[in-house]
């Protein structure tokens, strides 16, 4: 995505490109202290998914993300495309420490970068400059573009070998382990329900538009207690310590359009069972990959001609 010239080459003729693909950082989900203590169209999906620490943040998120935006931006100007959806995230919305805790966020609330910044959240930082580029780009060029902002996606898996990071994680949690987890409080969305907001967006909504997507709102802790309701005899992690995360959201805006999602029960069980069978002994929280990204271009490549990029 830091090829101008190949993004441009991509989406010359296409009816729709779905650029995805986006570094989202693992390494704070466990808390390794904790447990020492105790073309016509255009989808836009794409970030650096960093697994481990990462040594050169500009290299390793903030180029993949804010340049490569930017290189779509422009490609789709000299392409004539005519929509454009830019994938965004939750983190950029939901960190705000002034906004006040008893409002679920909405579409107007913009997490804080200086914090973002202070506490070396940079999946968030660059997911902020990117939206925010993305759409003062289309003030000023006319280029229709609407935002998106989904919250942890889970759901079905396309591939039978590799587990994507919240598949991982469900493993993880399911199983136990030796790292303490934070128990953040996580918006949650189905990666189905994800691929039919895309493509109601594409075909619904305004210009210069931002939509959350997020149905279901909860803590790891509830989380474990109703996958122990669904599959009692397993482990699970005992391990956790309470921080204060709260990143709920509303989407309001986007059901306003039509948008419905499925319950988080079936979420969760159709993202587990081809795993029940996987569970073993390795469940350390490494080789992780980006989120749903070939299942949510399965479901929305019967509409469009499809272009998997990924950083």
């Amino acid at each position: 995505m830091l090829d101008y010239d190949a993004v441009r080459a991509a989406f010359s003729g296409c009816q729709g490109v779905f650029h995805v693909a986006s570094p989202v950082p693992i390494d704070k989900m466990v808390d390794k202290e904790a447990s020492k203590r105790g073309c016509q169209g255009v989808f836009h999906v794409a970030s650096p998914v960093p697994i481990d620490k990462m040594v050169d943040k500009e290299r390793e998120m903030m180029a993949p993300t804010v340049n490569g935006t930017k290189n779509v931006l422009k490609a789709c100007s000299a392409t004539s495309v005519q929509k454009l959806i830019v994938v965004s995230s939750g983190a950029a919305v939901t960190l705000n420490p002034n906004w006040p805790q008893d409002k679920l966020k909405d579409e107007s609330c913009w997490s804080d970068k200086e914090s973002c910044k202070e506490n070396e959240i940079w999946y968030a930082v660059a997911k902020l400059e990117a939206e925010e580029m993305a759409l003062e780009y289309a003030e000023k060029s006319g280029l229709h573009v609407v935002t998106f902002c989904p919250g942890a996606v889970f759901g079905p898996l396309l591939q039978s070998d590799v587990l994507n990071i919240t598949t991982k994680f469900l493993r993880y949690i399911i199983k136990g382990g030796p790292d303490t987890i934070n128990n953040k409080f996580w918006p949650i969305v189905d990666v189905r329900d994800v691929a039919d907001a895309l493509l109601l967006l594409y075909h619904k909504a305004g210009s210069s538009q931002r939509y959350i997507c997020s149905q279901h709102q909860v803590d790891i802790k509830d989380l474990i207690e109703l996958m122990k309701s669904m599959y009692p005899h397993h482990g699970y992690a005992d391990k956790l310590v309470d921080v204060d995360y709260k990143l709920a959201m509303s989407s309001d805006k986007l059901k306003n359009l039509g948008w419905k999602a499925r319950t988080l029960e079936e979420t969760l069980q159709i993202a587990w069972s081809p795993m029940r069978n996987r569970v073993s002994s390795r469940i350390r929280m490494g080789n992780l990959v980006g989120f749903h990204i070939s299942t949510v271009c399965r479901l929305l490549q019967t509409e469009c001609t499809l272009l998997l990029t990924c950083c």
